[in-house]
């Protein structure tokens, strides 16, 4: 037997004995080299006792099993030391009392109280039962649960729990507490399983909420209304579940109960019946409401009729009126009759490109509805559509105040058009073709934006190389394009990014045949188109004159300074 003061394995220092039971003693024991306080369990070998060998395989399976487990209402087993004459099993020391001896103080507990350590009582069992090798406890009552000064409780003495086997028929050993224990713990020919704590957690909880012990007479367990029925009709029904002596007929999982546990309330007889009351109430409103509903379908139908007829009226007489504040007022009253739709909006950029100008007044009147709108329009599946041709209306035609036929501002164009291909590669999957035509003019366009700030910052290095690139994926692109302008102003930009870049070009490592590859096509696409207006036929004429300056500008790049 250990000595108060002696030490064990040179680590643990003997305080004195809290505990005992059976063939062992519990001391509390100071840990001399982290200054911690445990408990330790001796079993003595040298003592004369025919059921020795037994209790000590038990104590040690019980220690190696609890020794895997990690949960916060279980203790820690951290060491085993057998030596020749005992075994201690340093455990966790857990400060508190038994709810047996709560009990003993106040013969029943509240059943909120009971309730709150019911669901702790089934998060640890749940965690036993669901490790790799199912754990049965096999032995809740209150003397097993130590209630901790912080009000957490702990489960103790692990002495009979076993791991569950599904080919065993029987448990090995009959073992339990009679009162507490399920049925099947003390029959032939069956086994303990889940459903066995099930029942011991059920009778705990009966104990502790009715102060009534099973183990003492009349041996039977009532329903807990017949000794308070003050007590909930939810919990009553709980703990009969739990206490069938049939094991079919329990909850089958701790998460099971605990789910009940936590909607017991809805279980109470005067729960019920306010949700009748509940029910009733619902039922009458669900009957007028869907009287209103159907009547509202029907007076919702006939202005949606009568919506649906206006806005194809004012969208045809947008398309077939003449005159231009005729057809922009056509449009913007459609749009007020339907703003989630971009038929109209698209109508109105159609409108607006007739003239090859999209102006300032235009630009302002088309971000107004669109802005003002924005909340339903974009929900809408063809809103994607109105933001690429919106970007391609910037990018072919806005005049940023000037006049198209004397400015050149195509830059600013370009520029402007930034923002709305980029919003259109963000709603596009990639596959789209839109996606892939947006995504070239946005690559375009944040080039044109950026570049003179990184020539500032001498941050230019390498960019040109990309944009070369993107301009062929524009010229690949515009070969299959209807508009004529559309193919001119892409051919002007290249014309434009061959005279400024050839020797940036050069430098970033585009080669001789790759650049004039590009002119030829340039000049051939050129060649073969034949204007059908007389803007286009005017950007044609200007564009082969300047052909000439391209070209001088390869030259300079690449013949004199040498391929």
């Amino acid at each position: 037997m250990a000595e108060i003061g002696s030490v064990i394995d040179s680590k643990y220092e003997i305080l004195k004995q809290i505990g005992s039971g059976g063939m062992s003693k519990v001391y509390l024991a100071m840990d001399i080299k982290l200054n911690k306080q445990w408990a330790v369990k001796e079993i003595v070998k040298n003592v004369e006792d025919k059921h020795l060998d037994i209790y000590i395989k038990s104590a040690m399976d019980e220690a190696n099993m609890m020794k895997k487990l990690d949960h916060p209402c279980l203790p820690r087993i951290v060491d085993i030391i057998d030596n020749t004459e005992s075994i201690y099993v340093i455990m966790d020391y857990i400060e508190g009392e038994p709810l047996s001896e709560v009990l003993n103080r106040k013969e029943k507990i509240p059943q909120e109280l009971v309730i709150k350590w019911a669901k702790e009582l089934c998060d640890v069992l749940d965690y036993l039962h669901t490790q790799s090798k199912p754990i049965i406890y096999r032995d809740m009552k209150p003397s097993n649960i130590i209630l901790q000064p912080n009000g957490n409780i702990k489960l103790i003495d692990f002495g009979i729990a076993s791991e569950y086997k599904e080919e065993n028929i029987n448990d090995t050993t009959n073992l339990g507490t009679r009162g507490y224990a399920a049925p099947e713990q003390f029959a032939s020919g069956m086994q303990s399983d889940i459903r066995t704590d099930i029942y011991g957690l059920g009778v705990t909880m009966y104990h502790l909420v009715t102060g009534k012990n099973p183990c003492e007479p009349p041996y039977e367990i009532h329903p807990i209304r017949y000794w308070d029925n003050e007590l909930s009709t939810g919990l009553e029904s709980i703990i009969l579940k739990c206490t069938r002596p049939n094991p079919e007929d329990r909850f089958d999982s701790c998460a099971e109960l605990l789910y009940m546990l936590n909607h017991y309330e809805q279980m109470d007889n005067s729960y019920l019946k306010r949700l009748k009351i509940k029910i009733a109430v619902f039922l009458i409103s669900i009957f007028l409401m869907m009287a209103g509903f159907f009547t509202g379908i029907f007076y919702k139908k006939l202005r949606i009729d009568y919506e649906n007829s206006d806005y194809e009226s004012k969208i045809n007489a947008a398309k077939h009126a003449i005159n231009y504040n005729d057809r922009v007022d056509d449009y913007l009253k459609a749009i007020q009759i339907k703003p989630d739709d971009p038929e109209a909006y698209l109508g109105m950029t159609d409108l607006f490109k007739e003239d090859t100008q999209f102006t300032l007044d235009e630009e302002k009147l088309l971000l107004k509805c669109v802005n003002d709108n924005y909340g339903s329009l974009c929900k809408n599946n063809n809103y994607p559509m109105l933001v690429f041709e919106i970007g391609k209306m910037y990018w072919n035609y806005y005049t940023y105040g000037k006049s198209a036929e004397n400015d050149d501002n195509q830059i600013t164009r370009i520029v402007s058009s930034v923002q709305w291909f980029d919003d259109v590669c963000k709603l596009l999957n990639k596959e789209d073709d839109n996606y892939r035509i947006a995504n070239i003019y946005s690559k375009i366009g944040h080039f044109n934006k950026e570049i003179n700030l990184k020539v500032i910052e001498a941050d230019d290095k390498g960019i040109y190389g990309e944009y070369f690139y993107v301009l062929k994926e524009l010229l690949l692109e515009v070969g299959n394009e209807n508009s004529e302008i559309v193919k001119l102003e892409s051919y002007k930009l290249c014309i434009n990014s061959i005279e400024l870049y050839s020797k940036k070009f050069k430098s970033d490592g585009i080669s001789y045949n790759d650049i004039s590859s590009i002119y030829k096509e340039i000049e051939e696409e050129i060649s073969g188109l034949f204007p059908t207006t007389d803007k286009t036929k005017t950007m044609k004429t200007e564009l082969e004159a300047r052909m000439k300056k391209s070209y001088t500008a390869i030259e300079n790049a690449y013949m004199k300074g040498g391929r």
